[in-house]
Formats: C-alpha cells, sequence, structure tokens
C-alpha cells in the first residue's frame, strides 16, 4: 500500500471534530505544554477584560498560555499554543 491510498484531505476529520467540539470542553483533561502539568481545561485560569473580544487561558501551576480565544465579528479564533494534548471522555 503506497500513501496515495491512505491519505485523505481535512474533510474526512470533520465527523470526529463535531463529535469533540460539541459538547462541554470545560471537563476535558490537557496536559500543559510548558510545565507538564495535567488538569480540568475548566480549572484554568481565565484572563479576560470585560471589553475584550477574547481571552487567554493559563496554566493553573505555571501560568503559561494554554489557549487563546478570539470572538471578534462573528468570526472564532481558537490557538492552542501551550496544549500538549486534551483528552474528553
Amino acid at each position: 500500500m503506497d500513501e496515495s491510498e491512505t491519505r485523505l484531505d481535512g474533510n474526512a476529520l470533520a465527523g470526529e471534530l463535531r463529535e469533540i467540539f460539541a459538547r462541554d470542553m470545560t471537563s476535558a483533561r490537557a496536559c500543559c505544554a510548558s510545565c507538564g502539568s495535567v488538569g480540568l481545561i475548566g480549572e484554568a485560569h481565565l484572563y479576560m477584560a470585560a471589553e475584550a473580544p477574547g481571552g487567554v487561558l493559563r496554566c493553573r501551576r505555571c501560568e503559561s498560555a494554554l489557549l487563546v480565544y478570539v470572538n471578534l465579528d462573528g468570526r472564532r479564533r481558537l490557538g492552542t499554543p501551550g496544549l500538549r494534548w486534551m483528552e474528553m471522555a
């Protein structure tokens, strides 16, 4: 079997991504890429001003940025610069 038989485009992952993101993610476990601490997303520290278009979720242990969320003009952007992995039950 060569690579062309197993390579698909990202659309093939649509169903799996829908399963992951159509749920309460605060109960997901995550690992900080900086310090290796593992905890629930809902336990991390959120920094977000009242007028801000988004926020930064930081590790409870080392305060590294785990996740950055922005909602501007109806467009949502999610960055996960400090997550090594996330796990959903």
